[in-house]
């Protein structure tokens, strides 16, 4: 028999564990072309005007890489200890380990360039449905087409190429470093099982939740008076260090320690179903918890970036409303002049309103604190807009009050403002001491004029005295914000061209609501579309890698199932315990991972959007349902071991 006819009876013998890491050179492949397409698409620059769309992509093909050569690298892992039998037979007819590694090479090469053609198509079909949830999500008017790129299909093969060696290294090495005895027992060895609970479990598993619910509160916590200022990096480290080993020693001795918990409590009565599901957990998730700690930590690492992510596109049009009151924003009143003359030739139907703005020095520490630094008189002794109560409907104010308007969500986390204290503003002539009586969030101005600072709205007749008492020298004019609304909602495409004519500085401050809401949907649609496919690659590939890990422990299991069918359980008494340490395989890591994301994202959600729940929610629901599938696929495997078993 020839070497190649050697190589092709080897793969058609090993078919049945081949389609596994055919299936996952195929999907990796197939995921990472696709994805380098739209980079090197020209509409992607095109569609998305000043967002540098090809910038995110070339980023995100880079972690793309790691993850793809992480399980491929994992995936030929789990094949060439399944294949360690083989190997050493192999060397017991007089094979070296040299011919043995060559056999092995020329094996994955055949597969290689057979996954890449497939994998190359499946990602040139695919590239096009991308590009249109792309231009979806981004709100671009764009025809997707189906681009075939050289570009692309180079930089995957070069990319396919350099894995194809790691594999070759990592083969290598294990040939090397195993003797003929110990390939016939590697696939045994793989796993440690331990056969009883001790002292040491108990106080790890206890010290192990412990530290979880540690770094939760922390985190609960992160951006309160408690922990602010110079504490606040640190005290981010302390949470990341706290939930990791907590999470390492919850799958070290948490599980084994509940699990033995309640299997005591059954006074040591175990159904089959028992000894199929809670002990095998505790058995096997001991051995497996690094594997489970870093599926657990980039779980919730991915669910996090994705929710945040979406909740920032999900708040885009809440966020601008609250940020532009109106339809568009003139703080210099002669161009204000021209654009409500064009909208008037246009005949565009439109509304103004006119608010004079003053700037005044005021100390504000007697109502203003900044947790966790001590020297805070930039802000306490800082500028700030005041306009009258004239310009603010079902607002009365006194003449010795003062209210805060225009108060960010965001910059009301950072800096603490409250009611009832005495500010003093500072004219030329005067001292102005008014009581703060409210704080609101009613937006009137723009937040590009106010900074994200409060606006002072005072009574009519102080502000009259203000405007005839401030200091020239701080500032030489009283500048005139207008905001113009459009009567007819089918008109502001129309206006917002008008707008564009004038090619006013945003900077200035004269902007236009639509115009922000397109580049704010495309920035962080573009965002959330890499985001959400990186997420999407590492669900499937840590789905794929436990049901490789299953797969890989119900061949060693099917000895059991051979030896249970024997005594008289049917398939389906059987079935219901795996069922059950599916849901404990698949489960644990899945809950874990949603608690450590919610907590990640519930700390600092603010700073991306003005809603957390519900985007929250439907990226769980969203990535559960897809992670389920591998808990089914893998049920159904076992279904087939346990038929096959007797």
């Amino acid at each position: 028999m020839t070497l190649n006819q050697l190589i092709w009876r080897n793969i058609k013998k090993n078919i049945k564990h081949y389609y596994v890491y055919i299936f996952a050179l195929v999907f990796s492949v197939g995921l990472y072309f696709s994805f380098v397409t739209l980079q090197f698409d020209p509409a992607i620059d095109d569609a998305s005007g000043s967002v540098k769309a090809a910038a995110a992509f070339k980023s995100g093909s880079v972690l793309l890489i790691v993850i793809v050569a992480v399980f491929l690298l994992y995936a030929n892992t789990l094949f060439i200890k399944r294949r360690g039998k083989e190997i050493g037979l192999f060397q017991l007819i007089g094979m070296t380990k040299g011919m043995v590694f060559r056999i092995l090479s020329l094996e994955n090469l055949l597969l290689y360039i057979g996954s890449l053609v497939v994998g190359v198509l499946l990602g040139f079909s695919m590239s096009r449905l991308l590009m249109i949830i792309l231009f979806k999500v981004t709100g671009v008017e764009e025809i997707a087409t189906l681009r075939f790129s050289p570009e692309a299909l180079i930089q995957t093969i070069i990319v396919f190429s350099a894995i194809y060696v790691l594999i070759l290294v990592m083969n290598y090495l294990f040939i090397k470093r195993q003797s003929i005895l110990s390939l016939f027992r590697v696939s045994s060895v793989a796993q440690q099982r331990v056969q009883k609970m001790t002292l040491l479990q108990a106080v790890i598993g206890v010290l192990g939740i412990a530290l979880i619910l540690f770094g939760y509160y922390l985190s609960s916590r992160l951006f309160s008076d408690l922990f602010m200022g110079n504490q606040l990096f640190l005290v981010m480290i302390l949470i990341l260090a706290s939930v990791i080993v907590g999470t390492y020693l919850f799958y070290k001795g948490s599980v084994s320690f509940i699990f033995n918990s309640i299997r005591k409590r059954k006074g040591g009565y175990l159904n089959v179903n028992d000894v199929l599901s809670l002990s095998a957990i505790m058995f096997r998730m001991r051995s497996n918890s690094f594997l489970l700690t870093i599926i657990t930590a980039l779980s919730a690492l991915s669910i996090a970036l994705l929710s945040l992510s979406y909740i920032s596109y999900y708040s885009v049009e809440k966020s601008v409303e609250k940020n532009i009151p109106y339809d568009f924003s003139m703080i210099n009143p002669d161009h204000a002049e021209e654009f409500m003359q064009k909208l008037t030739n246009e005949s565009i139907g439109y509304t103004e309103k006119t608010i004079d703005l003053l700037e005044f020095n005021a100390e504000l520490s007697n109502v203003l604190t900044l947790p966790g630094v001590e020297d805070i008189n930039a802000v306490q002794n800082s500028s700030m807009t005041v306009i009258s109560e004239r310009v603010v409907s079902d607002l009365d104010i006194a003449e010795s009050e003062v209210v805060f308007i225009n108060q960010n969500e965001l910059t009301e986390k950072v800096i603490k403002i409250r009611a009832g204290g005495e500010i003093e503003f500072t004219g030329l002539e005067n001292i102005y001491k008014l009581t703060l009586t409210k704080v609101s969030d009613l937006a009137i101005l723009p937040t590009r004029i106010t900074y994200a600072f409060p606006v002072a709205v005072v009574d009519e007749k102080i502000f009259e005295q203000m405007k005839a008492d401030q200091q020239t020298e701080f500032s030489p004019e009283i500048p005139i914000y207008t905001g113009i609304s459009i009567k007819d909602a089918k008109e502001l495409v129309l206006a917002n061209d008008v707008f564009k004519e004038l090619e006013l500085d945003v900077w200035a401050g004269q902007e236009s609501k639509y115009d922000e809401k397109v580049k704010q949907k495309e920035n962080i649609g573009v965002i959330m579309f890499i985001v959400g496919f990186l997420g999407l690659a590492f669900l499937i590939t840590s789905g794929c890698i436990l049901y490789f890990k299953q797969m890989d422990e119900s061949e060693d299991e099917k000895a059991n199932y051979t030896i249970l069918r024997k005594l008289g359980y049917t398939q389906s008494d059987l079935l219901k315990g795996i069922q059950r340490k599916q849901l404990f395989n698949f489960g644990i890591p899945l809950v874990v991972g949603l608690l450590h994301s919610y907590f990640a994202v519930k700390s600092g959600w603010f700073f991306f959007g003005t809603e957390m729940l519900t985007p929250m929610i439907i990226v769980m629901l969203i990535y559960t349902a897809l992670y389920s599938i591998f808990g089914i696929l893998s049920v159904l495997n076992y279904k087939r071991v346990i038929r096959d078993s007797l």
